[in-house]
């Protein structure tokens, strides 16, 4: 496999595009649907509940030394989170934000997850490109300094994007 070239401008370039395409969204006017979204928010919690599962495979594999098996579960994980991507993507771009209609305790809860969750999936972007592209170029060491932080924080991110659904769920469609 040939080195990818400047891994951290393509990273750079490829997160500002998912940053660009998560900003339209929220900027453009919704699009009418031609189908029934409902079923997209469980849909999109399964992808984050699969990445999830892929990262903790992926992780015990590296911990066994099996580096094969380990970047089989790390693509199988940037899949499940593509496909998180283009689910949110298709139902937020049809469909209105759902008011979150808690109180108490379980409302600040619910806030302070969503907002670490949002914060921390727009940190992770650049870093698992980054990690990504380091790791098949073979760049062990740069590679491991990366996952340092962006694994813990991918895996918060697919474990929060599950329980903000669980969260948010009774409300859909009210």
């Amino acid at each position: 496999m040939r080195p990818i070239r400047a891994p951290g401008r393509l990273a750079g370039v490829l997160s500002a595009a998912v940053y660009a395409v998560i900003a339209a969204l929220f900027a453009l006017p919704k699009v009418p649907a031609p189908f029934d979204t409902s079923f997209l928010p469980p849909l999109i919690a399964g992808w984050n509940a699969l990445a999830t599962v892929f990262l903790l495979l992926a992780y015990r594999a590296i911990r066994r030394r099996d580096v094969e098996r380990h970047r089989n579960f790390i693509f199988a994980a940037l899949a499940a989170t593509a496909l998180f991507l283009l689910s949110y993507v298709a139902y937020h771009l049809t469909t209105p934000s759902t008011p979150y209609g808690g109180e108490g305790l379980l409302k600040g809860v619910y806030y302070v997850l969503l907002f670490t969750h949002i914060v921390f999936a727009a940190v992770i972007v650049p870093l698992v490109l980054l990690a990504l592209f380091r790791g098949l170029n073979r760049e062990d060491r740069l590679h491991r300094r990366i996952v340092r932080f962006a694994f813990p924080l991918w895996l918060y991110v697919s474990v929060s994007g599950v329980l903000v659904y669980v969260l948010i769920a009774p409300y859909y469609g009210r």
